[in-house]
């Protein structure tokens, strides 16, 4: 199992705070937010982690973080050249995972269940992909997912008019033919290749597990929802 961090973005409604630094080093609690999805990979076991990032600030994340041997991990890195969505970046990591199963994890997601139990499901349910979900008051600003006698029925992405108030969080597993499933994807709208879009392709086989979150979950992407972090922790530390 290997580890994939998505860290890049052009994180323009953190400005100007992210002018001259990426989004991703920014503090939650005592920490750079990036270490959260380092301290949780690794709570799973997970040992060989590829960070993803663009070209602006690559440098202060590899001063940042190193090798890996802080976190008990062994870090690579890759450049997304352009902000084209996440399931492009997400096609930088082929080489990295090869034939294995991996963990995609949103370097802004701040979520407080520990992995380890959602990977064991994931691997029990024998599907090619998982899911997690939150419920949220929010649901138009993420990708949203429609149950039906708790089976996923349908994914969006930030729709207009939500049919549920469940959230796409950013924690994504998936198997190898998720790089093929990448390559025939067609941008969107937003002209980005969307992970919605991938998640679909795994659903129209039967192959997506879904599972819902217990715990706390918020991305940290806008000024009000970093303060939302920040708070979480401190009142409810993460299970790594």
């Amino acid at each position: 199992m290997k580890g994939v961090v998505l860290a890049g973005g052009r994180a323009t409604r953190l400005l100007p705070l992210t002018k001259f630094t990426n989004k991703h080093l920014l503090p939650v609690g005592r920490e750079p937010m990036l270490y959260h999805a380092l301290h949780k990979l690794r709570g799973a076991g997970i040992e060989k982690i590829l960070v993803i990032t663009g070209t602006d600030h690559m440098g202060d994340v590899v001063r940042q973080l190193g090798s890996g041997k802080q976190f008990g991990c062994s870090l690579s890195y890759r450049v997304q050249e352009k902000p084209t969505g996440t399931a492009a970046a997400l096609r930088l990591a082929e080489d990295f995972v090869g034939a294995d199963r991996f963990v995609v994890l949103l370097g802004d997601n701040i979520f407080e269940d520990a992995l380890g139990p959602m990977l064991r499901a994931w691997l029990q349910s024998g599907k090619g992909a998982r899911v997690h979900l939150k419920p949220v008051p929010d649901p138009g600003r993420y990708g949203v997912a429609t149950l039906r006698d708790d089976r996923l029925e349908e994914l969006e992405e930030k729709p207009e008019r939500p049919t549920s108030n469940l959230a796409v969080s950013g924690i994504y597993f998936y198997d190898a033919w998720a790089f093929q499933a990448a390559a025939d994807l067609r941008p969107s709208g937003r002209d980005e290749f969307e992970i919605t879009d991938l998640n679909r392709a795994y659903l129209d086989r039967g192959e997506l597990d879904h599972g819902i979150l217990e715990g706390w979950w918020t991305d940290a992407g806008t000024f009000e929802s970093l303060h939302l972090a920040n708070s979480l922790v401190r009142m409810r530390p993460a299970r790594f």
